[in-house]
């Protein structure tokens, strides 16, 4: 019988690896960060 709601059926086609996802997305956001900043710190040295 083939449920197709059986998790069984249904094979992980691309496995991820968590940990690296989440190190990529934090390191990704910090990143944008630190440049928003930077920018900021230049804007605001600018003006003085």
């Amino acid at each position: 019988m083939l449920d197709p709601k059986h998790p069984g059926h249904h094979v992980n086609e691309e496995p991820r690896n968590d940990f690296m996802d989440v190190a990529i997305g934090f390191a990704g956001t910090f990143g944008v960060m630190f440049l928003i900043a930077i920018i900021a710190t230049a804007i605001e040295v600018a003006i003085r």
